[in-house]
């Protein structure tokens, strides 16, 4: 496993050398968008508004939100690329299983996309002068919530497996995403609280929220709780996924597109 993770980040850098306009760009795009969104607030407003701690909470959902859009997208759109190519059937004639090749490979991806979210979020920081936090506990949240995406990617990456085109329904997906990672749960209170927790990776943009722009301490039962959600939804994917190959191979559609 270890040798497929080199083999596909050494991939992944290559496509990060020749590319690199595409990556500035996206980096720039996801900056400029934000600092639209945070003029027209403003205007909204007023000048005499005061964000507090609302902007960097907002700041730690978009940049969040930003990371969990690519990897949703990561393994379905690697799936219809790879049958668009031709290659497709070739990654399940390999000795790694195929679950363990796309998770292997977003988790490759991660690493390079990982170093452009910390660009965005450094140029939005310098423009709206946020101030965040960076304690080093906030790398457990962040895992649950890593947690939560793939198995949602996999979800996805199984309809693709089975429908190959599902450019309409990754078009919808980041305005659902909206509401998982910019939306505070952690504030909800009574029964509504619940729904909060069982939702995908809310209880941990919940909690990075807390510790990078409130400067809370780590909570560490709505950890166990962020941790129980990632697993559940990471499983459901792996499921998903697995069901989702048994039956392409069934149908014989894993070489056609």
């Amino acid at each position: 496993m270890l040798s497929l993770f080199w083999a596909e980040l050494e991939r992944q850098w290559i496509q990060l050398r020749r590319y690199a306009t595409e990556s500035i760009a996206g980096v720039i795009g996801l900056t400029v968008a934000f600092y639209g969104l945070f003029l027209t607030t403003q205007y909204v407003a007023g000048p005499v508004s005061q964000f507090g701690d609302r902007l960097d909470a907002i700041v730690v959902g978009y940049v969040l939100w930003s990371l969990v859009v690519f990897i949703v997208g990561s393994i379905a759109g690697g799936l219809q690329q790879e049958a668009l190519t031709g290659t497709l059937e070739q990654l399940f004639l390999a000795p790694y299983s195929a679950p363990q090749i796309f998770v292997v490979r977003a988790l490759a991806n991660l690493v390079i996309q990982l170093l452009q979210n910390l660009g965005v979020l450094i140029l939005i920081m310098g423009i709206t002068g946020s101030r965040l936090a960076f304690p080093p506990l906030l790398v457990l949240p962040l895992v649950t919530v890593l947690l939560g995406a793939y198995g949602l990617a996999l979800a996805v990456g199984s309809l693709a497996l089975l429908l190959k085109r599902v450019q309409q329904l990754l078009g919808f997906l980041p305005f659902g995403l909206v509401i998982l990672l910019m939306v505070p749960s952690e504030s909800w209170s009574g029964g509504v609280r619940w729904l909060g927790w069982v939702l995908p990776m809310s209880p941990g943009a919940g909690l990075l929220r807390d510790l990078m722009a409130r400067n809370q301490g780590l909570e560490w039962g709505l950890l166990a709780i962020a941790g129980l959600n990632g697993l559940v939804y990471f499983a459901i994917g792996i499921i998903l996924f697995q069901q989702a190959e048994r039956v392409a191979k069934q149908r014989g559609q894993i070489s056609g597109y």
